[in-house]
């Protein structure tokens, strides 16, 4: 899926995407495809949807590279 990182915590790790579609998708600092830590707010990005914990739907394999 694309979409753009549009909240992130790097205290934390943890950050939120949305979708072309408008669904919403948390994902942590290690689901980045590359070896860094941190990413914008704005960052447009690839990613694929996995079910996560509790039940929820998740961001991983999040590719801002362009």
């Amino acid at each position: 899926m694309e979409g753009r990182v549009v909240a992130y915590d790097p205290a934390r790790g943890l950050g939120r995407v949305v979708a072309a579609d408008g669904r919403r998708y948390p994902f942590h600092c290690t689901r980045l495809t590359d070896a860094r830590r941190d990413v914008a707010a704005g960052t447009p990005v690839r990613f694929r949807v996995v079910p996560g914990h509790l039940g929820q739907w998740e961001a991983d394999a999040v590719d801002a590279s362009g």
